[in-house]
């Protein structure tokens, strides 16, 4: 027996392509990722915290004064002060002439101004004429009284008496074409002018006693049923500081009932602006240099408690008519409890039973 070798030169020829597959492939797996695009790093994202369940706020029970209080706006306004009009049975006429101006001090009696009324004044003229001439008849007829029967002589008297009444209206008709001031004091405002026709709602100037000056607040209907005479007020004049005061005088309501904070009549020359109107402050000391017309805000306290259990109004809850809070103990544990409510302000409650000073409540 004998073997057989084969050697390179021996090797069938279809093995040498074969072969020099084999290296090839190899040598491709041998240098991988040299020969593949290079990959991208990846991007770090920024690590996100999942969102915080918001915590109700917690409130500690207090003991405190409580007050409420009520707030209007006003302003500096004379004690005697007066819109002056032309009377009701003028309207129509024309005003002939004003005769002051802003600023100027007048007597009572004196003339503000006048209309025209020489139709009037002829008519009255003529009537006295007449009413002589009626006198004279009237006289004649007396002396003849024995010749007529009583009533011929009661008919000539009630004739003459009627014309006489006819002269003492004409007289009083034209009277009232001058606009006199009622009281002495200061023009503070002129709203009229030479060749304006008088209207009953329009005011021709205002007058007013700049001597003394005093607190004018406009307030709602509501809150004016909540303040009584004597209660405590805080006034915030404007320039002057803060001042305390007692309240004087109530507003009188307004013919439509409503009042909503504002100025009677302010602009349109009402009859309704007068001191009557407003709430009037008298300050326990009266600043000095103020001017009639500065602005001021009125604070009334209407009712005070000292050392009220007091809570949030966020804090109380409310349901059918059920008051109750949620109390929160040390170790976090919330429970509810019934409370009694008693004053109440903007901000806060008083709580007349069902907790004490403090216990921590939790808001809504």
């Amino acid at each position: 027996m004998f073997m057989k070798w084969w050697t390179v030169n021996s090797s069938p020829s279809w093995l040498k392509p074969a072969a020099a597959l084999i290296v090839c492939t190899t040598l491709l797996f041998a240098t991988g990722c040299s020969l593949l695009p290079k990959e991208q790093e990846e991007e770090a994202l920024p690590t996100i915290n999942p969102p915080k369940l918001s915590k109700k706020p917690e409130y500690t029970v207090k003991t405190e004064t409580l007050e409420t209080k009520v707030r209007g706006s006003g302003r500096l306004m004379a004690l005697q002060e007066e819109k002056l009009f032309f009377s009701e049975d003028m309207s129509s006429k024309r005003i002939s002439a004003i005769l002051v101006k802003n600023g100027d001090a007048v007597e009572k009696g004196q003339p503000i101004a006048e209309l025209d009324v020489s139709d009037l004044e002829s008519d009255l003229k003529r009537k006295k004429l007449e009413t002589r001439k009626d006198e004279l008849t009237m006289i004649e007829t007396l002396r003849k009284a024995d010749e007529m029967t009583p009533e011929q002589v009661e008919q000539a008297k009630i004739d003459f008496e009627l014309k006489r009444e006819e002269l003492t209206k004409l007289e009083t008709q034209v009277s009232k074409s001058k606009l006199l001031a009622p009281f002495s004091g200061t023009i503070v405002s002129v709203t009229a002018k030479k060749g304006d026709t008088v209207k009953t709602d329009e005011s021709v100037a205002t007058l007013a006693d700049l001597n003394e000056l005093t607190v004018a607040a406009s307030i709602s209907a509501d809150d004016a049923k909540k303040v009584a005479i004597g209660m405590e007020a805080l006034v915030d004049i404007n320039s002057a500081g803060q001042h305390k005061g007692k309240v004087k005088q109530l507003p009188i309501p307004q013919a439509d009932g409503n009042n909503n904070g504002g100025f009677p009549g302010d602009g349109q020359g009402g009859r309704q602006d007068s001191i009557d109107q407003y709430l009037v402050v008298q300050l326990d000391e009266f600043p000095k240099g103020l001017n009639r017309g500065t602005p001021l805000s009125v604070t009334i306290i209407t009712q005070r408690k000292e050392n009220a259990t007091t809570i949030p109004l966020a804090a109380l809850r409310s349901y059918s008519g059920r008051n109750y809070v949620q109390v929160i103990d040390n170790q976090g544990v919330k429970k509810e409890v019934d409370v009694e409510i008693g004053q109440q302000t903007s901000t806060d409650v008083e709580i007349v039973k069902g907790l004490t000073a403090g216990q921590k409540v939790v808001g809504r």
